[in-house]
Formats: structure tokens, sequence, C-alpha cells
């Protein structure tokens, strides 16, 4: 019996079937781990995108709309995303916050008036009955999983669109210019640059694709600065879509509070305009427009219906504190004063604004506030003879050309649905945004966070 037992002990037979036991357990256990690990990252990945696509799809409407708006718009791209049949209420209203954000602290500010930026969270949790299912947790009690996701959207608006020149077509620098630091030209196509020209440290050139840029013979030696200007960049030219909602917060809707041309909380606000009543000036058949027909601090509609000969707007002729809304094509000559104006033409022929001998547009003022004006048109703009611009915008649907002063431009916002054409021996000065604050500008919106 002693030796039986003696026997039995020294045998080895089977231990190693106790192993493989310990080893299959403990590799149960680290798969169940993995797969609860892999749905819970899968989850995050998923709440993270319908996190993303939300904010996005708030701070985009939020620009036009009211918060409640952007909201409603946001939760059903969530829901979208992740319909509430299979992943449950992933969002609710009180999970989109408006704000403001700092990109340097990263710190986001709620503010409910804000366009400045959007908060989104977006969670699967276990209070909502929406946790994200368990298998190894099981054993230790854990039958759910808490996700949350967050992102932050802001709003943004390009430099080249605020101060500098920007075409959907190809853009033409002739030679002999200075682009002081700071200012902006950009082409959806291509930028062609002549010889002789100076782009100041800070100055950006931009493309889609910067190796597209057209050179002269002498290559970057002739252009100083250019090659370190040269930057890859894509936008769409929103502010064109824009034209008809302008006209429409002159004409039809002044006190509109997102395009109201007298409601303070329009971003097309002109506090300088006292009586939205607007003031019918008949221009069929004229030549020269009569001043004393335009009246401060109100909004005129001038018509010409199909007369495509140019109005004239000439010496003598005081441009302040007005609105023109016009079908007609206007020439500006040289002693005109147009400070603190907006003129619109729904002319869409060439030349719809067009100026031969030296014109002033804007206060030259040292980019002080005030004295700026916008001119938006849906036809083309040329400026042959040495134009000044101070302070001032030029959106035009088709092509823009214009023929510089020098030293005569500080401050401007030039866009063009066409080609836009820069000719020699201008000085562009940059005033930074100052002094440009009525500028006409549709937003743009980034990751942040």
């Amino acid at each position: 019996m002693l030796r039986s037992v003696r026997e039995f002990i020294r045998r080895e037979d089977g231990g190693i079937s106790a192993v493989c036991l310990q080893m299959f357990i403990g590799a149960l256990a680290f798969g169940g781990l993995a797969i609860d690990f892999g749905n819970g990252v899968a989850s995050k990945t998923q709440l993270q995108v319908a996190a993303d696509a939300t904010a996005h799809a708030a701070i985009m409407t939020r620009e036009t709309r009211s918060a409640e708006e952007a909201k409603l718009v946001a939760l059903n791209v969530a829901a979208g995303n992740m319909p509430s049949g299979k992943y449950g209420k992933v969002l609710t209203a009180n999970d989109i916050k408006f704000g403001h954000w700092d990109s340097v602290s990263q710190v986001f500010t709620a503010d409910p008036d804000s366009r400045d930026a959007v908060l989104v969270t977006t969670q699967r949790a276990s209070a909502n009955g929406n946790g994200v299912a368990t298998y190894a947790m099981r054993i230790v009690g854990r039958q759910k999983l808490d996700v949350t996701a967050g992102t932050v959207f802001e709003t943004y608006y390009p430099a080249c669109f605020t101060e500098g020149m920007v075409a959907k077509d190809r853009v033409d620098i002739q030679s002999n210019s200075y682009f002081s630091p700071g200012f902006c030209v950009h082409s959806q196509d291509q930028v062609a640059v002549n010889s002789g020209n100076t782009f100041a440290p800070g100055v950006i050139v931009s493309m889609p694709d910067w190796r597209n840029v057209e050179l002269p013979a002498s290559g970057f030696s002739g252009n100083t600065g250019l090659e370190a200007a040269l930057r890859d960049a894509s936008y769409q030219l929103k502010i064109l879509r824009r034209i008809t909602d302008i006209i429409r917060g002159i004409e039809a809707t002044p006190f509109d509070p997102d395009v109201g041309i007298m409601s303070a909380t329009s971003r097309y606000h002109r506090g300088y305009i006292t009586d939205p009543a607007p003031i019918s000036i008949e221009g069929q058949g004229a030549t020269v427009l009569e001043a004393a027909a335009f009246k401060t601090g109100r909004i005129h509609v001038l018509t010409c219906n199909n007369d495509n000969s140019h109005k004239e707007i000439g010496t003598g002729f005081v441009m302040r504190n007005m609105v023109i809304v016009t079908d007609c094509r206007l020439q500006f000559n040289s002693g005109a004063i147009i400070e603190d104006s907006v003129i619109i033409s729904t002319n869409t022929g060439d030349q719809s604004f067009y100026a031969l001998s030296n014109m002033v547009i804007g206060k030259d003022d040292d980019c002080a506030t005030g004295g700026d004006v916008q001119m938006v048109t849906l036809g083309s703009v040329d400026f042959a003879s040495s134009a000044s611009f101070f302070g001032s915008q030029i959106i035009a649907a088709k092509d823009i050309s214009v023929t510089a002063n020098a030293d005569g431009i500080e401050g401007i916002a030039l866009v063009a649905g066409g080609k836009l054409d820069v000719t020699s021996n201008g000085a562009f000065g940059f005033c930074g945004g100052a002094g440009m604050n009525n500028n006409y500008a549709a937003a743009y919106f980034r990751l942040a966070h």
C-alpha cells in the first residue's frame, strides 16, 4: 500500500494537461479583455466621427441661423451617423455648446450667442442605457463600458480674403510691384509672376500646388522673396455666393437679423444708413449722374433697364455714408469722393465697374477705422489707370483688372470669380485688417481640438 502511494506521487502523466488548462483559462480571460478593449476603441472612433460631423454641421449652420436651428441640424446629422434605434441617444441638445476657443490655452468658454466655435460631446453610457456591452469584464461585475468623445470646431476668416487678392482662375502679377509684409495673393488655378517684383517677408502667394507658379525667364531671382512666399492652399470662394444675400439685406429685408443692412446683429450692418426706404433714380439715357439726387444715410436704387452705356460718377460727386444698388454699368472718374459707402451692381457685363482716370476708392487715413468702401458686382471690373485704394474691397463674379497707382494701395481686398490681373508699378500696403471692418466676408470652419 505504501509502495503504491509512493508510485502515484512520482507519476507525471497528466501534468501537462493541468498546465494547458491554466493557459487556456488565461487565454480566455485575455481574449475577452481584448474583445472588450476593441469594442471600446471601435465605439470611441464611431463616437468621434459622429462628434466631428455634428460639430461641423452645427458651426456651419450657426453662421447664418440661430443657435436653436443649428442644434436641430446637428442633432439630425448625429442621428444619421449613429441612429438611436441601434446606439441609443448619443447626443442631446445640451451636449452642443457654442462659445469661444482659445487656441493658446486650449480652453473652450461657453457663450450661447457666439458664432465663433462649437463644442460637441457624444457618449455611450450606462446611465443613459446605451453603454458598450462587455464580455470578460462581466466576471468582475462590469456589464457596460462608458465611452465619450468630444470635438471643437471653430470659425475663421482666411487672411487672403480679409486683405489680399484672390481669384478663382489665374492671377497675373506684372512687373515692379511691392507687396508689404502680411499681404496675400491666392489663385485657385495658377499665379503668374513677371519680373522685378518684391515680396517682403510675411507675404503669402498660394495656389493648390505652388509648383504651378509661372515664372519669368529669370526665375525666382527676378522676384525677391517670391520663393519663400509660396504656399499650397485651396479655398472655395464662398463670398461670391453671398451677393444675393447682400442685395436682399439692402432692398428686401433691411432689418433681417442675419443679413439686414439696418440690423445691429447682422454681419452686413451699416450704421451710417439711417433710413431703409430706398430712393429710386432713373439712369436710363443719362450720361453723368447728378450728385444732388443722392442723399447721405440713404439707400439708392439706380435703374438703367438694359441701357449698357456707362453712367459717370466724377468731379463734384461726393458719395459718403450711402449705398447704391444698380443694374447699370458705372464709370468712376477722377475727382469723385467715395468713402463709407457700398456700391452693388447686378450688371453681368464686362466693365460693369470702370475707371479710366486716376480714381481714389476709400479714405487715405493710414488704416484708421472708417472711410472704407465695398464694391460688389455680378460682372467684371476694369480700373485701367492708376487707381488708389484705401481700406476697401472689390468683389466681382467675373474678372478684375487693376492698374495700381504707385504707393496708392493701403488696405485692399480683391475677390474675382474669374481671373485677376494686376499691372505694373504698384505698392500694396498692408493694414492687418485695420480700417476694413465693414468688408463682406464668408466664414470658413476648421477642426480646432
